[in-house]
C-alpha cells in the first residue's frame, strides 16, 4: 500500500486529466441538455445581454446564470468549440476532487483521503458529468464545499466556516437555484435534530453575517432578472422549474419510487461491489458524529428526488460525495477480489458485445428512429475498440486472481482502465452515432446559409453548430429541412441533401 500511496499526487493529477479533461473535445455536443445549455451561451455572446438567457431566440428560465457566464468567458478565450464550453464543469469537477481531499486530510488518514478522491474521480457518472457543458457539476462542488464548511463549522466552532458555507450556497443558487440551499438546510437541520441541539440550528442558518454574505451574492442576478423580465421569471423559474419539478414528472422525466437504485448502482461503476459492502455495513455508518453527517446527506437527497416527480440520473450525484468516503473506509473489507472486479468485467462484456445485442434486440424496439441508429451503429466499433476491451477483460481477470497486488493497486488499476474506456471509446463512438450526423448537418446548413426548418426533431446543438436559428414546424415547399428519416413518409417530394444514422437534411419539393 505504501507504494502506490508514495505516488497519490501523481496519481490523483493524472486520473483528473483522463478522466475531466484529455477528452473535452473527442465528441460534439450531446442533446438536449449540452446543447441546449451551450447554445444559450452562443445567444448571449451573440445578443450582449447577460441577464437573460435565449435558446432559438426564446427567454430560457431552465437554470441560473453562472455557468452561462463561466461557459462565456471560455468561447471568449478559446473560441466556439467543445472544449470551451465543457472547460468550465471539468475545472469545477477538479476542484470538487480537491475539495475532498482537502476535507478527508482534516479527518482521515492519508490512505482514505486519497481512495475517496480517486473513487470520486473515475466514477461513471461523475467522469461523465465532469465533462458535460451543463451547470451540475459546478453545482455539485459548491454543494460539496457547503456541506463541508457546514461539517467544519459545527465541529471546530469556528465562523470563519460558517461564512465560507454561506458563500458556497449563494454561487450554489447563482448555478441552479433552490436545491443549493434545501440539501445544506434539511442535512443540518436533521443532523441536529438527532443530536438535540436545534437551537443552534437556528443560530446558524440565521447568522446576520452569513444572510448578508449569501445575499450579496445570490440576490443581484435575481433582482436583474425579475426586474427585466417581471413575472415571466418567477412563473418560469420558480413555479415551472422548480416547484413543479418536484410535484409532477416535468417533461416526462417519471419514474417509480426505486428510480435511483439502479442509477446508483450503475453511477459509481466499477465500484458497485464495494458500494454494495458499504450498504452491508449500514448500522456503523452511524457510529460517530462526522459518519452520521455524511449518513444523513447521502440519504437525504436520494430519499427526497426519490419521492420528486421529475426523476432525472443526475440529481442522485448531489448525494454522491459522502459516498465515497464511506466506500474508501470499507475497501478494506473487500475479501473477495473476483467479485469486487465483476460489475467492471460485465460492463465490459456488454460493450464488447454491445452491436451484437443490439442487434439482436432490434426487433423488439418499438421507435423506428432508435431502429434506424441501431442498424447503422456496428460500423463505428472498430477493430481497436474490440481490442480495448477483450484486454480488459482478461486484464481484470488476471487482476482478480494476482495474490501479489493489494486492494489499493486493484482499485487504482480497475479505475484507471474504466475511466480510459468511458472517455476513449465508449463517449466517442457514441458521440459519432448519435451527434455527429447533427453536427455535420448542421456545418452543411452553416456553409450554405441555409435558414432550416427542424421537424419532429429537438436538437439544440445543430442551432449552435449552424450558428443560425430555427424554425419548428410543418414542412412547406422549398423548405430545407432536418428531421428523422421516419418522418420523412410524411413529405410527399424531398431532396436529400445528407443523410446519416437517421438523420436527414433535405429540400422540399413542390
Amino acid at each position: 500500500m505504501g507504494k502506490i500511496l508514495k505516488y497519490k499526487d501523481f496519481l490523483l493529477a493524472l486520473a483528473i486529466f483522463l478522466s475531466f479533461f484529455a477528452t473535452l473535445s473527442f465528441a460534439p455536443l450531446f442533446d438536449l441538455d449540452e446543447g441546449a445549455f451551450s447554445e444559450a451561451t452562443r445567444e448571449m455572446l451573440q445578443n450582449g445581454n447577460f441577464i437573460t438567457t435565449y435558446l432559438n431566440g426564446e427567454l430560457r428560465f431552465d437554470k441560473p446564470i453562472l455557468i452561462y457566464w463561466l461557459q462565456a468567458i471560455s468561447v471568449k478565450l478559446f473560441g466556439l468549440n467543445e472544449f470551451a464550453f465543457r472547460l468550465p464543469s471539468a475545472i469545477a469537477a477538479t476542484f470538487w476532487a480537491l475539495g475532498i481531499y482537502w476535507f478527508a486530510r482534516r479527518y482521515f488518514e492519508e490512505q482514505i483521503a486519497f481512495l475517496a478522491t480517486f473513487f470520486m474521480i473515475t466514477s461513471l457518472q461523475i467522469t461523465v458529468i465532469a465533462k458535460a457543458a451543463i451547470a451540475d457539476a459546478l453545482l455539485n462542488m459548491f454543494i460539496a464545499y457547503s456541506m463541508f464548511f457546514v461539517y467544519l463549522y459545527l465541529d471546530k466552532k469556528d465562523k470563519k466556516y460558517l461564512y465560507l458555507a454561506f458563500g458556497a450556497i449563494g454561487f450554489g443558487v447563482l448555478t441552479k437555484g433552490p436545491v443549493a440551499i434545501l440539501i445544506p438546510l434539511a442535512v443540518t437541520f436533521i443532523y441536529l435534530l438527532i443530536k438535540k441541539e436545534l437551537k443552534l440550528f437556528f443560530k446558524t442558518v440565521l447568522n446576520p453575517i452569513g444572510l448578508i454574505i449569501f445575499s450579496a451574492i445570490a440576490l443581484p442576478w435575481y433582482i436583474l432578472e425579475y426586474m427585466d423580465q417581471g413575472m415571466k421569471f418567477i412563473e418560469g423559474f420558480f413555479l415551472k422549474h422548480n416547484i413543479s419539478r418536484f410535484k409532477t414528472s416535468f417533461e416526462g422525466h417519471g419514474g417509480s419510487l426505486f428510480y435511483y437504485v439502479p442509477v446508483v448502482l450503475a453511477g459509481i461503476l466499477p465500484y458497485t461491489t464495494l458500494f454494495l459492502k458499504a450498504i452491508s455495513k449500514v448500522k456503523t455508518w452511524f457510529r460517530n458524529d462526522l459518519y452520521l453527517f455524511f449518513a444523513i446527506w447521502f440519504l437525504f437527497v436520494f430519499l427526497f428526488f426519490s419521492f420528486s416527480g421529475t426523476k432525472l440520473p443526475h440529481y442522485v450525484i448531489y448525494g454522491y460525495t459522502p459516498l465515497f468516503f464511506i466506500m474508501a473506509i470499507y475497501l478494506k473489507d473487500i475479501k473477495n477480489d473476483l467479485l469486487y472486479m465483476l460489475p467492471a468485467l460485465i460492463l465490459f462484456l456488454i460493450l464488447l458485445f454491445l452491436p451484437e445485442i443490439a442487434l439482436a434486440v432490434k426487433d423488439n424496439v418499438k421507435d423506428e428512429f432508435a431502429k434506424e441508429i441501431i442498424k447503422e451503429s456496428p460500423a463505428y466499433f472498430t477493430l481497436t475498440y474490440r481490442l480495448f476491451f477483450g484486454f480488459s477483460i482478461i486484464f481484470l481477470i488476471y487482476l482478480s486472481f494476482n495474490k501479489h497486488f493489494d486492494k489499493i493497486t486493484k482499485s487504482v488499476s480497475l479505475g484507471f482502465l474504466s475511466v480510459i474506456a468511458i472517455n476513449f471509446f465508449v463517449i466517442p463512438t457514441y458521440g459519432k452515432i448519435a451527434q455527429l450526423p447533427i453536427k455535420e448537418a448542421a456545418l452543411i446548413a452553416k456553409k450554405y446559409d441555409y435558414d432550416v426548418v427542424m421537424y419532429k426533431l429537438n436538437t439544440p446543438s445543430f442551432i449552435l453548430y449552424s450558428e443560425k436559428f430555427v424554425k419548428k414546424r410543418a414542412p412547406k415547399s422549398g423548405d430545407i429541412v432536418l428531421t428523422k428519416i421516419t418522418a420523412l413518409k410524411n413529405i410527399k417530394k424531398y431532396k436529400i441533401l445528407y443523410k446519416k444514422n437517421g438523420i436527414a437534411l433535405i429540400k422540399v419539393e413542390k
